[in-house]
């Protein structure tokens, strides 16, 4: 997830109206409230990924680099991955069900096993506005479907035991909002429902997040009250939409719930109190949500470069 510091799209002063809802914690946690991802200067860490036994990954915009830590432990250390760490940045960083950690940055897709060893390397072609910058990611049954920051194009891979075949453009965003600047689209998150059948793309140009049919490539845009909703990273988790806003709104994470055909959706909770440092995206672990804190805005940034952790209002309700 790129965050967007400098555009000449559409702004709107965004979600300042919307109501906000204070739960109280879910429980204690005996879990640290940050994470130290690294001292290294110039770390820039950027996405975000939580395995289920609580192993969890953060990459690196500055250098690339990948990081692997615990929720359990509030230091992180440098991921010894083959191959694939040559390129200058990684941005999203996902794991699927068997741990393997599916990583993006420049034009390369990674997949390494937890151990570090590489399972696959693809490269993206250049788009139709050229070299792609690979943003976010999503693991479906099926497929891994990336999103391109440079180009307003989805990539797809097919999945077959784990291991994506070719990546290449799947669909292009640009007859879903006819005549808006195709330099602007700024493609960034990327989630998908259980089924895989229907993905949602967050767009920082357009301000708003898009629903796909993965099926028939349909594309409409998530009506959210009529809101402008720029988000960088998200995550889905049922109905539930959590989203990091960091150009327009208070930076934070906001949290939509949608309906059953995530089409539509409120949103229900902001969390824009806490000591965010340009957040970029996030991760979600039992009732705690995962934030990075990537200094962006001004970089190389001053270490240590960190995660912040807060709980999720909204846990108790499912």
């Amino acid at each position: 997830m790129r965050v967007r510091l400098r555009t000449s799209c559409l702004v709107a002063a965004v979600l300042a109206a919307f109501p906000v809802t204070v739960a109280p914690p879910v429980s204690a946690h005996a879990l640290p409230d940050t994470y130290v991802v690294s001292d290294a200067p110039g770390v820039l860490p950027e996405g975000i990924a939580v395995d289920r036994d609580g192993t969890m990954y953060v990459s690196s915009d500055g250098t690339g680099t990948l990081y692997q830590g615990h929720v359990r432990d509030p230091r992180m250390r440098v991921f010894r991955a083959q191959e694939g760490q040559h390129r200058p940045s990684t941005l999203g960083v996902h794991v699927d069900r068997r741990g393997r950690v599916f990583s993006v940055g420049g034009a390369v897709l990674t997949v390494h096993d937890r151990y570090g060893n590489l399972l696959a390397e693809r490269t993206a072609a250049p788009g139709p506005l050229g070299a792609p910058d690979l943003n976010d990611l999503v693991i479906t049954d099926d497929a891994v479907y990336v999103t391109d920051w440079a180009n307003p194009v989805v990539l797809r891979a097919p999945l077959r035991n784990g291991r994506p075949g070719r990546l290449e453009p799947w669909l292009d965003m640009r007859p879903a909002f006819p005549g808006f600047p195709a330099q602007y689209w700024l493609l960034n998150g990327i989630v998908a429902d259980r089924s895989g059948r229907t993905v949602l793309v967050s767009s920082n140009g357009t301000e708003a997040v898009w629903r796909i049919d993965t099926t028939t490539r349909a594309v409409s845009q998530v009506d959210l009250g009529g809101q402008s909703f720029g988000a960088d990273g998200m995550v889905l988790a049922g109905q539930t939409l959590y989203a990091v806003l960091n150009y327009g709104a208070p930076h934070g994470v906001y949290i939509a719930k949608l309906d059953s055909e995530l089409r539509a959706g409120t949103v229900t909770n902001r969390i824009t109190a806490e000591p965010f440092d340009l957040p970029t995206t996030l991760a979600r672990h039992g009732c705690r949500l995962y934030v990075v804190n990537s200094q962006l805005d001004d970089p190389p940034g001053r270490p240590p470069y960190t995660v912040s952790a807060v709980d999720d209002p909204s846990c108790q309700r499912r």
